[in-house]
């Protein structure tokens, strides 16, 4: 490939990397942010969700915004409210306000991710080539979110848990000069129109769900307050599936959902980041709370899982880009099959060794998946709909993540409140993260059947149809 294309890759895997590794490198600062701050286990699910919450509500209409007015200048204002709201975390003199700047780093996310990818997808013109450039977009995905707690690690032992903000101010910048310099501007031939309605709608849904899961503990789950925020989040999806079909240009496409592919891939992304942020933000308190392990050496004990998912990451790129996603999400499903099964009788005496080889093992999984993922989703979409059909695969990714941080936390929090110890409160979780794992074996098998092919060609005849 031509030096130029390599070189835009290159930096838009940097939004990647800051993205990834802001959702992974502040679970191992977490104890000291609840030393620090003096925040209860929901405020640190919070600290946690209100960024992928915000990620997860706005990234379609990021990628329609980019559409419209253009990838590289969307590309470079959601670097700076990146950059900003980092700056604001790292000053942060309570959790409220805490909470507050990670939102608005999530504002500045949702417009780095599926932009970066929409513009290697109109970059990479070439089918092979593109595979090869999305294996390595997926392969970085699944590096950065696993170096994220090494180096938090490194940085909330000797800096101080502030540092794990303030490390991306630099990146950014480098960012933001080399995207001006080196980026060329790009739209689609025919944006899409805006749909502030169902943007409205998706907020709400998330919102409500994911206050009704974090809360539900402290304020009863029969409590009116409860019922009301299941209640919002029934009738905003129903709203969602009634009114979105009526508009020419919907923010939220269902058309892409008659992929079976397409559909495969937002489901197995919900489960492999489900997995594994409850996996990452458990074993940050277990290590530390449970084991009394410093953030240094909890960042070491995840340094097995980091090795593994980068080995393993361009791996999977390779394989997908000359077999298919297949053989990626059988070993992604397996991992973490396995490594779930292994921590479901953990307790405050397990072998070390056990752990270390836990963890390795979920690295082979967190690494192998992101390619596949990526590659399902844009794969049989008009370019003209890249932006779009990224934004809606990397939405699961944050909607997987910010359920698994919420359902974790939530379970642990009710079972120690009836005097349960935190280990076997975790029981429950790794049989939930089991299960996923073999969700992800299916579908690897349902997403290569002819059934499954003859449904992207319906779907991608029908879109090109109505752009036409």
């Amino acid at each position: 490939m031509p030096a130029r294309p390599n070189l835009i890759l290159g930096i838009c895997c940097m939004s990647l990397l800051l993205v990834g590794m802001d959702v992974t490198i502040v679970n191992v600062a977490l104890p000291s942010i609840q030393h620090d701050l003096r925040a209860p286990l929901s405020d640190l699910q919070w600290v946690m969700d209100a960024y992928t919450i915000v990620i997860a509500s706005l990234l379609m209409l990021a990628g329609s915004m980019a559409d419209r007015f253009g990838r590289r200048r969307t590309f470079q204002l959601g670097m700076v409210l990146f950059s900003l709201g980092s700056l604001l975390c790292s000053v942060a003199s309570s959790i409220e306000v805490l909470i507050i700047s990670r939102a608005l780093q999530g504002i500045g996310a949702s417009m780095l991710n599926p932009v970066a990818l929409s513009i290697i997808t109109n970059t990479f013109i070439e089918p092979k080539a593109r595979a090869r450039a999305i294996g390595v977009w997926g392969a970085v995905a699944g590096i950065s979110m696993a170096v994220g707690p090494l180096i938090g690690g490194v940085l909330t032992q000797t800096l101080g848990w502030r540092y794990v903000f303030l490390i991306n101010l630099p990146i950014s910048v480098a960012a933001v000069i080399l995207t001006a310099r080196f980026v060329p501007e790009s739209k689609a031939a025919r944006a899409r129109a805006l749909d502030p309605i169902g943007q409205l709608l998706v907020f709400i849904a998330l919102a409500c769900l994911m206050s009704a899961i974090i809360e539900g503990p402290r304020i009863g789950w029969t409590s009116g307050l409860a019922v009301s925020l299941f209640a919002a989040t029934a009738a905003s999806v129903a709203a969602l599936l009634i009114y979105e079909p009526r508009l020419a240009e919907p923010l939220l496409d269902l058309h892409f959902f008659r992929s079976v592919p397409f559909s495969s891939a937002t489901l197995i992304a919900i489960c492999a980041f489900a997995a594994f942020s409850g996996f990452l933000f458990l074993n940050t308190l277990y290590l530390q709370q449970v084991r009394g392990l410093s953030a240094f050496e909890t960042g070491l004990c995840t340094l097995p899982m980091a090795l593994m998912a980068m080995l393993c990451g361009p791996f999977s790129g390779h394989l997908v880009g000359h077999h298919g996603t297949r053989p990626s999400l059988l070993i992604a499903g397996t991992g973490f099959l396995v490594s779930a099964l292994m921590l479901t009788n953990l307790d405050g005496n397990s072998a070390m060794s056990m752990l270390l080889l836990a963890y390795a093992i979920f690295g082979i999984g967190l690494g192998t998946v992101n390619p596949a993922i990526a590659n399902t989703a844009v794969s049989g979409m008009p370019k003209s709909q890249a932006g779009v059909a990224a934004a809606i695969a990397s939405t699961s990714r944050q909607i997987g993540a910010a359920l698994g941080v919420a359902i974790a936390g939530t379970v642990v929090n009710s079972s120690r409140a009836s005097g349960m110890a935190f280990t076997r409160a975790t029981h429950p979780i790794w049989w939930l993260a089991a299960g996923c794992g073999a969700i992800i074996i299916l579908l690897g098998f349902v997403t290569h059947t002819a059934w499954a092919r003859a449904s992207t060609h319906r779907v991608e005849a029908s879109l090109l149809r109505a752009e036409g």
